[in-house]
C-alpha cells in the first residue's frame, strides 16, 4: 500500500509541475534546480526556495515602501530592487514573476509612477500564486521524502 501512495504522490507532483509549466509560472531553470537535489542534500530545492521567498518578501516590502512615499522620486533605487528580484526569480525558474519584474522595471525607467503601482499589484499577485503553488509542491516533496525514508522492522 505504501508503494501506491508514493506513486500517487509522485503523479500529483508531476501534474502540479506540468500545470505550472503550462501556465508559464515556471521554466526549465526549476528543473535544473531539482537536478541538483540528491540523497546527500534531499532538501536542497526546499532550502533554496525558502531563501528565495524570504528575500522576495523583503524586496516586496522595499518596493511597497518606496511607492508609498508621496515624494518618491528614486526610480534608480527601485530599479536596483527589481534587478535583484529578477535575478533571484530567474535563478529558481519563476518565469512569470521575472517577466512582471521586467515590465515593472520598464515602468520605473520611464518614471511612470502609475505604471509602477500597477506592476507592483501584478507582481504581488504573481508572487502569491507562485508561493502558494510551490508551497503545495514542497509539502508533497516532503511527504515523498518522509515516505521514502520510512523503515519498518521486519517481523518474523
Amino acid at each position: 500500500m505504501l508503494g501506491f501512495g508514493a506513486d500517487r504522490l509522485r503523479a500529483d507532483m508531476n501534474r502540479l509541475l506540468a500545470l505550472l509549466f503550462h501556465q508559464g509560472v515556471l521554466d526549465e531553470q526549476f528543473l535544473q534546480l531539482q537536478q541538483l537535489q540528491d540523497e546527500t542534500s534531499p532538501n536542497f530545492v526546499s532550502e533554496v526556495v525558502t531563501i528565495y521567498f524570504r528575500e522576495s518578501e523583503k524586496l516586496l516590502t522595499n518596493l511597497r515602501e518606496l511607492l508609498s512615499d508621496r515624494d518618491f522620486s528614486d526610480y534608480k533605487k527601485m530599479g536596483i530592487h527589481l534587478n535583484h528580484f529578477m535575478g533571484s526569480s530567474s535563478s529558481i525558474g519563476a518565469k512569470r514573476v521575472k517577466n512582471v519584474c521586467v515590465a515593472f522595471r520598464a515602468a520605473s525607467e520611464q518614471n511612470n509612477r502609475l505604471g509602477c503601482f500597477r506592476a507592483l499589484e501584478l507582481l504581488e499577485h504573481e508572487y502569491c500564486y507562485l508561493k502558494n503553488k510551490l508551497h503545495e509542491f514542497l509539502q508533497m516533496e516532503q511527504q515523498r521524502i518522509m515516505g521514502a525514508g520510512a523503515r519498518y522492522p521486519i517481523q518474523n
